[in-house]
Protein backbone atom coordinates (compact mmCIF):
# COMPACT_ATOMS: atom_id res chain seq x y z
CA UNK A 1 0.00 0.00 0.00
CA UNK A 2 1.59 3.26 -1.16
CA UNK A 3 -1.27 5.48 0.02
CA UNK A 4 -3.91 5.42 2.73
CA UNK A 5 -6.27 7.86 4.41
CA UNK A 6 -6.37 8.65 8.11
CA UNK A 7 -7.09 11.66 10.34
CA UNK A 8 -4.65 14.45 11.01
CA UNK A 9 -5.24 15.08 14.72
CA UNK A 10 -7.40 14.44 17.76
CA UNK A 11 -10.64 16.38 17.59
CA UNK A 12 -14.27 16.36 18.59
CA UNK A 13 -17.62 17.87 17.67
CA UNK A 14 -21.13 17.51 19.04
CA UNK A 15 -24.82 17.93 18.34
CA UNK A 16 -28.16 17.43 20.08
CA UNK A 17 -30.82 15.08 18.73
CA UNK A 18 -34.20 15.11 20.49
CA UNK A 19 -32.61 16.23 23.76
CA UNK A 20 -29.84 13.58 23.65
CA UNK A 21 -26.35 15.07 23.47
CA UNK A 22 -23.93 13.28 21.16
CA UNK A 23 -20.18 14.03 21.19
CA UNK A 24 -18.01 12.53 18.45
CA UNK A 25 -14.30 12.10 19.19
CA UNK A 26 -11.66 10.95 16.69
CA UNK A 27 -7.91 10.33 16.92
CA UNK A 28 -5.13 8.90 14.76
CA UNK A 29 -3.67 5.65 16.14
CA UNK A 30 -1.11 3.11 14.95
CA UNK A 31 -1.78 0.13 17.21
CA UNK A 32 -4.67 -1.57 18.96
CA UNK A 33 -3.11 -0.58 22.29
CA UNK A 34 -3.27 3.10 21.29
CA UNK A 35 -6.89 2.71 20.18
CA UNK A 36 -7.89 1.04 23.45
CA UNK A 37 -6.05 3.70 25.46
CA UNK A 38 -7.99 6.44 23.68
CA UNK A 39 -11.29 4.62 24.26
CA UNK A 40 -10.50 4.21 27.96
CA UNK A 41 -9.53 7.88 28.19
CA UNK A 42 -12.90 8.91 26.72
CA UNK A 43 -14.74 6.55 29.07
CA UNK A 44 -12.89 8.05 32.04
CA UNK A 45 -13.49 11.62 30.88
CA UNK A 46 -17.17 11.00 30.14
CA UNK A 47 -17.77 8.55 32.96
CA UNK A 48 -21.24 9.96 33.58
CA UNK A 49 -22.39 9.50 29.97
CA UNK A 50 -25.11 7.00 29.13
CA UNK A 51 -23.05 5.37 26.38
CA UNK A 52 -19.53 5.57 24.93
CA UNK A 53 -19.80 3.78 21.61
CA UNK A 54 -16.58 3.16 19.68
CA UNK A 55 -15.10 1.80 16.48
CA UNK A 56 -11.56 1.64 15.17
CA UNK A 57 -9.75 0.47 12.06
CA UNK A 58 -6.04 -0.33 11.74
CA UNK A 59 -3.80 -0.99 8.74
CA UNK A 60 -1.61 -3.40 10.70
CA UNK A 61 -3.43 -6.73 10.58
CA UNK A 62 -6.49 -5.11 8.95
CA UNK A 63 -8.07 -4.98 12.42
CA UNK A 64 -11.60 -3.58 12.78
CA UNK A 65 -13.41 -3.45 16.12
CA UNK A 66 -16.57 -1.83 17.45
CA UNK A 67 -18.85 -1.76 20.49
CA UNK A 68 -22.51 -0.77 20.96
CA UNK A 69 -21.84 -0.10 24.66
CA UNK A 70 -25.32 -1.29 25.70
CA UNK A 71 -27.21 0.41 22.88
CA UNK A 72 -29.49 -2.01 20.96
CA UNK A 73 -27.38 -4.39 18.87
CA UNK A 74 -26.52 -3.03 15.43
CA UNK A 75 -27.66 0.53 16.11
CA UNK A 76 -24.41 2.15 17.27
CA UNK A 77 -21.06 0.37 16.87
CA UNK A 78 -21.66 -0.99 13.37
CA UNK A 79 -22.94 2.36 11.99
CA UNK A 80 -19.89 4.06 13.52
CA UNK A 81 -17.53 1.55 11.91
CA UNK A 82 -19.45 1.85 8.64
CA UNK A 83 -18.66 5.58 8.54
CA UNK A 84 -14.94 4.79 8.86
CA UNK A 85 -15.14 2.25 6.05
CA UNK A 86 -17.16 4.46 3.71
CA UNK A 87 -14.75 7.34 4.38
CA UNK A 88 -11.85 5.05 3.49
CA UNK A 89 -9.90 5.94 6.63
CA UNK A 90 -7.71 3.64 8.68
CA UNK A 91 -5.34 3.95 11.64
CA UNK A 92 -8.16 5.83 13.35
CA UNK A 93 -10.42 5.42 16.39
CA UNK A 94 -13.78 7.09 16.94
CA UNK A 95 -15.79 7.29 20.16
CA UNK A 96 -19.33 8.68 20.09
CA UNK A 97 -20.51 9.68 23.56
CA UNK A 98 -24.22 9.96 24.31
CA UNK A 99 -26.00 11.68 27.17
CA UNK A 100 -29.57 10.38 27.04
CA UNK A 101 -32.14 13.17 26.98
CA UNK A 102 -35.21 11.19 27.92
CA UNK A 103 -36.65 10.72 24.42
CA UNK A 104 -36.22 7.37 22.66
CA UNK A 105 -34.84 7.67 19.14
CA UNK A 106 -35.75 4.23 17.85
CA UNK A 107 -33.41 1.96 15.91
CA UNK A 108 -33.33 4.13 12.80
CA UNK A 109 -32.80 7.29 14.83
CA UNK A 110 -29.91 5.72 16.71
CA UNK A 111 -28.22 4.57 13.49
CA UNK A 112 -28.50 8.08 12.03
CA UNK A 113 -27.31 9.75 15.23
CA UNK A 114 -24.24 7.57 15.72
CA UNK A 115 -23.37 7.78 12.04
CA UNK A 116 -23.58 11.56 12.23
CA UNK A 117 -21.50 11.62 15.41
CA UNK A 118 -18.76 9.62 13.70
CA UNK A 119 -18.91 11.76 10.57
CA UNK A 120 -18.53 15.09 12.37
CA UNK A 121 -15.68 13.65 14.46
CA UNK A 122 -13.77 12.68 11.29
CA UNK A 123 -14.48 16.07 9.75
CA UNK A 124 -13.20 17.87 12.84
CA UNK A 125 -10.06 15.71 12.93
CA UNK A 126 -9.31 16.37 9.25
CA UNK A 127 -9.03 13.49 6.81
CA UNK A 128 -5.63 13.37 5.15
CA UNK A 129 -3.98 11.11 2.59
CA UNK A 130 -0.67 9.55 3.60
CA UNK A 131 1.71 8.65 0.77
CA UNK A 132 4.80 6.47 1.00
CA UNK A 133 7.85 8.47 -0.04
CA UNK A 134 11.55 7.76 -0.53
CA UNK A 135 13.81 9.51 1.97
CA UNK A 136 16.65 10.83 -0.18
CA UNK A 137 19.66 13.11 -0.16
CA UNK A 138 22.13 14.60 -2.57
CA UNK A 139 25.42 16.43 -2.17
CA UNK A 140 26.28 19.31 -4.45
CA UNK A 141 28.62 22.27 -4.85
CA UNK A 142 27.46 25.66 -3.65
CA UNK A 143 27.10 26.94 -7.22
CA UNK A 144 24.66 24.08 -7.92
CA UNK A 145 22.57 24.55 -4.78
CA UNK A 146 20.17 27.21 -6.09
CA UNK A 147 19.22 25.18 -9.16
CA UNK A 148 18.77 21.93 -7.25
CA UNK A 149 16.84 23.64 -4.47
CA UNK A 150 14.33 24.61 -7.17
CA UNK A 151 14.48 21.32 -9.09
CA UNK A 152 13.38 19.12 -6.19
CA UNK A 153 9.96 20.79 -5.67
CA UNK A 154 9.58 21.13 -9.45
CA UNK A 155 9.74 17.33 -9.60
CA UNK A 156 7.23 16.86 -6.79
CA UNK A 157 9.62 16.56 -3.85
CA UNK A 158 9.70 18.22 -0.44
CA UNK A 159 12.97 19.51 1.01
CA UNK A 160 13.33 18.50 4.66
CA UNK A 161 16.58 20.30 5.49
CA UNK A 162 20.05 21.14 4.20
CA UNK A 163 23.52 20.87 5.70
CA UNK A 164 26.14 23.41 4.67
CA UNK A 165 29.68 22.11 4.97
CA UNK A 166 32.38 21.84 2.34
CA UNK A 167 29.48 20.87 0.08
CA UNK A 168 25.74 21.26 0.48
CA UNK A 169 23.75 18.17 1.43
CA UNK A 170 20.03 18.43 0.70
CA UNK A 171 17.70 16.00 2.44
CA UNK A 172 14.30 15.55 0.81
CA UNK A 173 11.48 13.11 0.17
CA UNK A 174 9.25 12.30 -2.79
CA UNK A 175 7.29 9.41 -4.27
CA UNK A 176 9.22 6.66 -6.04
CA UNK A 177 7.64 7.63 -9.38
CA UNK A 178 8.65 11.28 -9.02
CA UNK A 179 12.14 10.25 -7.93
CA UNK A 180 12.68 8.22 -11.09
CA UNK A 181 11.42 11.13 -13.18
CA UNK A 182 13.84 13.44 -11.42
CA UNK A 183 16.97 11.40 -12.12
CA UNK A 184 17.44 12.39 -15.79
CA UNK A 185 16.62 16.03 -15.01
CA UNK A 186 19.21 15.99 -12.23
CA UNK A 187 21.76 14.50 -14.59
CA UNK A 188 21.06 17.24 -17.16
CA UNK A 189 21.23 20.01 -14.55
CA UNK A 190 24.55 18.84 -13.10
CA UNK A 191 26.17 17.16 -16.12
CA UNK A 192 25.95 13.89 -14.20
CA UNK A 193 28.07 15.15 -11.29
CA UNK A 194 25.38 14.70 -8.59
CA UNK A 195 23.64 11.47 -7.64
CA UNK A 196 20.69 10.75 -5.38
CA UNK A 197 21.19 8.61 -2.29
CA UNK A 198 18.13 6.69 -1.09
CA UNK A 199 17.90 6.33 2.69
CA UNK A 200 14.62 4.50 3.37
CA UNK A 201 10.89 5.02 3.15
CA UNK A 202 8.33 6.87 5.25
CA UNK A 203 4.69 7.95 4.96
CA UNK A 204 4.00 11.68 4.67
CA UNK A 205 0.71 13.54 4.60
CA UNK A 206 -0.58 14.75 1.26
CA UNK A 207 -3.52 17.14 1.56
CA UNK A 208 -6.27 16.69 -1.02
Amino acid sequence: MTEYKTVLKRAEDEFVERRSRFIGHAAPVKTEEEAIAFINEMKATYWDATHNVYAYSLRDGQIKRYSDDSEPQGTAGIPTLDVLQKSGVTDVVVVVTRYFGGVLLGAGGLVRAYSHGASIALEAAGIVTMRECILSSLSCDYNQYGRLQALIPECGGIIDDADFGERVTINFHMSDIDLERMRPKLADATCGSVEIQEEGKKFFEIFK
